[in-house]
């Protein structure tokens, strides 16, 4: 007796373990992270903290790196607002899926109870080539009634006895069909509007054998208009036919719509009421560029229709402008500059599916949950991770010799990058930007047998004049040896180039940017020459230069819709254009998010005194 009661015990037990096991799964899912995402990128893109991230996953407040996966809690956002709300109700609520291996769309639509339309509309980034392991997915809240997907379950053709079964008739063909590639008997049904038993019945050898491409199917009359043949025994087992992730995708997506006329509008704090300031130039500068590009689309047949809108300053809301009835009608806003206008501006686009792009701003958190935004400017951590990975393909083995200044610490992105040096196991030496620091201290530090790159610790202008000199010394004095020497910097460095432009290309010199124009390219000059024409002024040097970048945000995204329409996220990748200044590289952030650019490129001042844009990609 003693014994059972032990062994009952037991199993209770274990039960009890089983049971806690689940449900500490069901409280997180697992995040696998990507190059450029931090904590605070992945808890905004969850909505949680960081704080929630570093309890299950302790050590990840040091450092996180790209392939490692991270425990991520699971927080419904369809919250709980008493203490009685039943778990059913809790499970209906939004939630976040990883894709585990084996599942398919096919199999997620009969676990949650969804259609494959409803998960596709909550992840529009998700499509039948990205469908894989380790893919995170919103899985929305279930409706009350959801149009769930089932298996297809048809009867197959009766068959009788052979000395009494009578001659069955081919049903009549309604039309033929020529099977494409990647096509299926599920696909080819719905396109007709017959069952999958109907289109089997109607072509009895694929009964016995796969569907060919290149073959041609009849396409019967649907079963209410066709000859019905009693059915007799013995009955055959249904046949199920369940549709593949092509099928589903192809189907939840649609087709895209062209668009006739664009509406567009433009969001930006031009406040031409106040005093002009630094910063109201930019803004005019870049509305004036959005015009040139709206006048080099026309001359193409592009037609937009353009609604510009001042958001006066950062204290003001721009909902006023937001409530035009015109605005709802719009394809694409580009704008605002601040905060509290992206925040409202955003969640307009949310509510009504326009397409927001977002200029100026680099720290954007509405574009980790927001499918419709576009963030032009990308986020800090994305960005150096670029420039990491570039650097690394255009020096594959460097000595990297920082300098220092005294009264400046490393930014965030030397910081990093001396993180990436030590995980690559390359040593890197670092030396003080002052009056001590000459071309032979530099000499003691040089090797012959790497690239050896000269980097400042800050893009500031000063500790580049101050050091200028002693590098052009150190490469001149070493230009009968075997050292290959450069000079690595910042995309500020572009503005600095009407004091240090020969000794730029001296040292020979990278910079790293996603904006750049060289004025000495035609095109260039050209934009410069048309710029002066219309608007009987200059461009200021700045960097940005906000005139082109206005001309290049607006051509590129304007086109992008005249050329694809409706489906002009899926077709980004196709498009064709030299940008004068902006780089363009956007990519979903996440499934069910927005767009980042992240478009990174050199540019080289060689010491053959030729200029050049190295684009990675």
């Amino acid at each position: 007796m003693n014994r059972l009661f032990k062994h009952i015990l037991l199993i209770f037990a274990l039960a009890a373990t089983v049971q806690s096991t689940i449900a500490q799964t069901n409280s997180y899912f697992l995040h696998t992270v990507t190059k450029g995402q931090g904590l605070y990128s992945i808890s905004r893109m969850y909505g949680v903290t960081e704080a929630d991230i570093i309890a299950l996953n302790p050590g990840s407040e040091v450092v996180i790196k790209a392939g490692e996966q991270l425990r991520i809690p699971q927080v419904k956002k369809a919250q709980e607002t008493t203490s009685t709300t039943t778990a059913a109700t809790v499970n209906d609520s939004e939630r976040f899926h990883t894709i585990k291996v084996g599942e398919t769309l096919y199999r997620l639509t009969v676990m949650y109870g969804l259609s494959a339309r409803e998960i596709c509309s909550a992840n529009p980034g998700l499509s039948a080539e990205n469908f894989k392991v380790g893919q995170v997915i919103i899985i929305p809240q279930k409706k009350e009634e959801p149009a769930t997907t089932t298996p297809k379950i048809t009867e197959p053709a009766p068959q009788v006895a052979e000395e009494t079964q009578p001659e069955a008739k081919k049903p009549k063909c309604r039309t033929e069909h020529l099977v494409k590639r990647k096509e299926s008997i599920y696909r080819i049904s719905r396109m007709y509007g017959i069952t999958e038993q109907e289109l089997v019945n109607a072509n009895p050898e694929l009964r016995e054998r796969k569907m060919k491409t290149g073959e041609v199917l009849c396409i019967p009359y649907p079963h209410t208009e066709q000859e019905v043949i009693t059915p007799v025994k013995p009955k055959p087992e249904p046949i199920v036919v369940i549709p593949t992730d092509e099928d589903l995708f192809a189907e939840s997506k649609g087709e895209g719509k062209q668009i006739e006329q664009i509406k567009a509008a433009v969001i930006l704090p031009l406040m031409l009421a106040d005093s002009i300031s630094s910063e109201q130039m930019k803004m005019v500068e870049f509305y004036e560029g959005v015009l040139l590009a709206l006048d080099s689309l026309k001359k193409q047949g592009v037609s937009v229709d353009l609604h510009i809108y001042d958001s006066g300053n950062k204290w003001a809301s721009i909902v006023p402008i937001l409530k035009k009835p015109e605005m709802r009608s719009m394809n694409i806003i580009i704008g605002p500059a601040y905060e509290t206008h992206i925040t409202e501006a955003a969640a307009f686009a949310d509510t009504t599916g326009i397409r927001l792009v977002i200029p100026f701003a680099r720290q954007v958190d509405e574009v980790f949950t927001n499918p419709y935004i576009y963030q032009v400017n990308t986020p800090q951590s994305y960005f150096y991770s670029e420039v990491y990975d570039h650097f690394f393909m255009q020096f594959p083995h460097p000595n990297v010799i920082f300098f220092d200044s005294p009264e400046e610490k490393d930014d965030n992105m030397v910081a990093g990058f001396k993180r990436e040096l030590n995980d690559r196991g390359m040593p890197y030496t670092v030396l003080l930007a002052d009056t001590a620091t000459n071309k032979d201290t530099i000499l003691t530090v040089l090797d012959t047998e790497r690239q050896n790159i000269l980097m400042m610790t800050s893009e500031k202008a000063g500790g580049l004049n101050h050091m200028m000199p002693v590098f052009q010394l150190t490469k001149r004095d070493t230009a009968a040896t075997k050292f290959d020497i450069h000079l690595f910097g910042y995309p500020q460095y572009q503005v600095y180039t009407n004091n240090h432009l020969s000794s730029f290309y001296e040292i020979d010199t990278y910079f790293y940017s996603s904006f750049y124009t060289n004025n000495l390219l035609p095109e260039a000059k050209e934009f410069h020459q048309k710029y002066r024409r219309t608007y009987s002024k200059e461009i200021v040097n700045r960097y940005p230069k906000y005139a082109i970048l206005g001309f290049d945000i607006a051509y590129y995204f304007l086109k992008a819709l005249h050329l694809y329409g409706t489906d002009m996220e899926n077709r980004l990748g196709e498009m064709q254009y030299a940008p004068l200044q902006t780089g363009f590289k956007f990519e979903r952030v996440n499934n069910w998010g927005g767009f980042i650019n992240r478009k990174v490129f050199f540019v080289h001042f060689s010491d053959d005194y030729k200029l050049q844009t190295i684009d990675f990609d």
